[in-house]
């Protein structure tokens, strides 16, 4: 198993749960009076039902910007800088950034606020209903280099949402492409957030991966959750976390806990 992955979580099989950022100013949910307070708790509210339900870790993440982009402007770095800092010292655990879909600004922003890994699309080539999507593998490696922020682990989602690879590619050479450039965890999810991914992607993945984790990304439910972890090595979980299920409600501390002593079960079995 990856050493960086391992270094970041001594659970295996980790349960990394989302905090979804309010819409970044420019956006169009955006609101135009902004009441920083207002968002801070909302977004502290949601840290603090995830921690205490018994998750592994945290993933904050721009997921009111929509519609998306494969390159952001600079204040949806500001936006999601200043709101993970406000919040620094409520962070008992550790956490990654994810601003879709522009792995550059999401490790920038993760250099800059002490996160412990990135979640983006990093390699391989992409027909997405955002466009073209063809991150530089090399680039975003060096960015990291560029920031002295080597500590900080990169995981590559090879099957992303709203996107089709490119070539005839399979779910094999992606995962296998991705190992050899050395990414730290490698991601497969469903066509759009909260639905499940291809079990048999993760299958093959996992047929051709040798030492690095490839986790669920999409869709875990707890209808789904044992054989998720039957065949993966963790899992990033949103919208099941979240009331009534929805992906833009607020984090349904119930449900956290709830979710969590299930996975522990079958962790223990």
């Amino acid at each position: 198993m990856n050493n960086k992955f391992k270094k970041i979580f001594s659970t295996d099989k980790p349960i990394i749960g989302m905090v979804h950022l309010p819409a970044s100013p420019g956006q169009p949910q955006a609101q135009h009076r902004v009441d920083l307070i207002q968002f801070i708790q909302s977004v502290k509210q949601d840290v603090l039902a995830l921690q205490s339900g018994g998750v592994d870790g945290l993933l904050f993440c721009n997921e009111s910007d929509l519609p998306y982009t494969t390159k952001l402007s600079s204040e949806v770095s500001a936006w999601a800088g200043f709101l993970i800092g406000s919040l620094y010292d409520s962070i008992k655990m550790p956490f990654g950034v994810n601003l879709l879909w522009d792995p550059i600004a999401s490790i920038e922003t993760a250099a800059a606020t002490g996160a412990n890994f990135v979640r983006e699309v990093m390699c391989g080539s992409f027909a997405t209903d955002m466009g073209l999507l063809s991150p530089d593998p090399a680039l975003v490696t060096q960015t990291r280099t560029r920031l002295k922020a080597e500590h900080i682990a990169l995981f590559t989602n090879i099957v992303p949402e709203f996107a089709t690879a490119l070539a005839g590619r399979s779910v094999a050479q992606l995962a296998t492409a991705a190992e050899y450039f050395g990414f730290d965890a490698i991601l497969i999810s469903g066509p759009v957030a909260g639905v499940a991914f291809d079990a048999e992607h993760l299958k093959e993945a996992q047929k051709v991966v040798k030492n690095t984790p490839i986790l669920a990304n999409t869709g875990v439910k707890m209808e789904n959750l044992a054989e998720t972890l039957a065949i993966s090595n963790g899992a990033i979980v949103g919208s099941s976390l979240k009331i009534d299920g929805k992906t833009f409600n607020p984090v349904d501390p119930l449900r956290v806990k709830e979710f969590i002593l299930e996975a522990n079960r079958i962790r223990n079995l």
